[in-house]
């Protein structure tokens, strides 16, 4: 369906999925009225401060950023006043109060990357590489007050190759999720689709990623297991092992002939080299 520029929608997000899914919004024709994101922060090795992505990105489009620290009532009020269609909500890293969410009459549309209710919460696209999984995908739904719980709108499946990166399917999940989200706004907003609830029944959910889980075995864990890892923890935090008494990071590796092969590691203290075995 053609798009309808006049749309007018205020988009949340903070992070590199954001940018993903303006991108994709972009391309199929709709521009947000205004971006709201975190404030600047410190960043690297001298602290120097900082503009979220999602800022950069809004800067280059001349489109008006908000960077609230917190949404109080006098945030709520000023997003308000820019009486938008509807408000979207994409990697922005606060949660949105319900009298916020509920204010357009388009209501406010998440783009999650997992096919929920499969793999709520904070690591929905590590989890099915984790897990092994066949497929995962994209879903739109409405927010509601619980994390990753409202009406679902649409849903895509994306099947799994058992190679994929945390990264590269992170962009692959949000342009798609962005893509969607462009084709189906127009008919969303005039009542031609109708959201379903989600089964909570079947709700499985993913836990916040730290620095030890990235730990691994090279005597006791599967190849399938460390190849899952480096997959999944590829950006953060890196698969390590101890030798020596020395923290090794694994950078770079393959599965071949169902064997974990280790390709190049970054020693404790040094510098990237060619893994060698002992």
């Amino acid at each position: 369906m053609p798009n309808d520029s006049k749309i007018n929608f205020v988009f949340f997000g903070t992070s590199e999925e954001a940018v993903y899914a303006l991108e994709a919004l972009e391309v199929g024709g709709f521009m947000p009225r205004l971006i709201v994101t975190a404030p600047d922060k410190p960043a690297g090795r001298h602290l120097a401060l900082t503009a979220p992505l999602a800022k950069k990105w809004a800067l280059g489009r001349q489109i008006p950023v908000f960077q609230p620290e917190k949404l109080d009532p006098n945030a709520i009020q000023f997003i308000a006043e820019q009486k938008t269609d509807i408000f979207v909500v994409v990697g922005y890293g606060k949660i949105l109060p319900k009298n916020l969410l509920e204010l357009p009459k388009g209501k406010t549309i998440n783009i999650h990357p997992s096919l929920l209710p499969l793999y709520r919460g904070p690591a929905p696209i590590e989890g099915p590489i984790l897990d092994g999984a066949g497929a995962t995908g994209v879903t739109l739904m409405m927010m509601d007050a619980e994390a990753d719980h409202g009406p679902i709108i649409l849903q895509e499946k994306y099947i799994l190759n058992d190679t994929e990166t945390t990264p590269e399917l992170t962009k692959i999940l949000f342009i798609r999720g962005g893509e969607l989200l462009a084709n189906i706004l127009p008919d969303w907003l005039v009542g031609r689709m109708i959201p379903r609830a989600q089964d909570h029944t079947q709700a499985t959910y993913t836990k916040k990623i730290k620095k030890e889980d990235g730990l691994v075995n090279l005597e006791t864990d599967s190849d399938e297991t460390l190849w899952r890892k480096f997959r999944a923890y590829s950006h953060w935090p890196r698969i390590f092992f101890f030798e020596n008494s020395k923290r090794i990071i694994i950078t770079k590796a393959r599965l071949e002939n169902e064997k974990f092969i280790i390709e190049k590691i970054i020693p404790e203290g040094g510098k990237e080299q060619i893994y060698k075995s002992n």
